[in-house]
């Protein structure tokens, strides 16, 4: 004899699993990535967040505010080669074994000094990299009459974190790079990055300060974000769809499958 109650429980399973496949889907779908989230180089001239405060051709080091635990290459070239040795001791004093060059570099300290051979103590707050040079020059002008000095700020690193490919401290090849090419060393951005809302914290003189940058935006071309500071960290959050589980190998071909899956129960429900 035949159950009564089969036919019904055999329904009410079949909605059940139709209920299942229709929330699927729906989260699904709501997990893929739009491409205006992908794009970079859009139009959003309507929406411009951005205003570029510099002059042109201003270099990013006029802008940069040396920092504690900043390292400084100095160089003091003179026509006498005895006396350069004198004020470059940092050099002289390695041994033939000793490679490592730190010994070109002076550490700036938690006082914002470096201790400079003979002259002694040389104090960098509040300075630019140009304005660190003048105060060099400035300290050595009682001892040297004819001379030629190389400053440079030797500690040109900044941070990606997030959902960049290659995470870390990474050195930056040039004293300025434009934030492209900041996420190009990073690896690039992954699938599931929130190019749209990319956080940059910059260490400024009055303390850190953090900006949010849509890198999909054309517009930060002509804006103060185009090019990054050194020390400055990038980060870069994930977007839904990775905080649902859906790797980078998801496709368009799972939701297809899925649609033929919800069709053919539906089918089966309505006969």
């Amino acid at each position: 004899m035949i159950n009564k109650h089969f036919f019904p429980t055999r329904l009410n399973r079949i909605k059940q699993l139709l209920t299942l496949l229709t929330l699927s889907i729906i989260l699904t779908l709501s997990g893929c990535i739009p491409q205006k989230e992908i794009v970079l180089l859009q139009d959003y001239s309507s929406e411009k967040d951005y205003e570029n405060p510099y002059a042109p051709n201003t270099n990013i080091t006029d802008k940069y505010f040396l920092q504690p635990n900043d390292y400084l290459f100095i160089d003091v070239s003179t026509p006498q080669p005895e006396l350069s040795e004198f004020f470059n001791q940092s050099k002289t004093n390695r041994s033939n074994n000793q490679r490592n060059e730190n010994f070109f570099y002076y550490q700036i300290d938690d006082s914002m000094n470096i201790d400079f051979p003979y002259v002694g103590k040389i104090n960098f707050e509040g300075c630019n990299v140009k304005m660190g040079k003048a105060k060099v020059q400035e300290a050595l002008e009682p001892f040297l009459k004819k001379y030629s000095l190389t400053f440079k700020l030797a500690s040109n690193t900044f941070t990606a974190l997030g959902e960049f490919r290659k995470q870390g401290v990474i050195v930056m090849q040039k004293e300025q790079i434009t934030i492209f090419e900041a996420v190009a060393m990073a690896g690039g951005v992954t699938p599931f990055g929130k190019q749209r809302q990319l956080k940059l914290t910059r260490q400024l003189p009055d303390g850190p300060v953090t900006y949010t940058i849509n890198l999909t935006d054309k517009n930060i071309i002509n804006s103060e974000f185009y090019y990054i500071y050194p020390n400055d960290l990038l980060y870069v959050r994930p977007m839904k769809a990775k905080q649902l589980g859906i790797g980078e190998s998801f496709s368009i071909g799972i939701i297809t499958t899925l649609l033929a899956l919800y069709l053919t129960v539906q089918t089966i429900v309505s006969n």
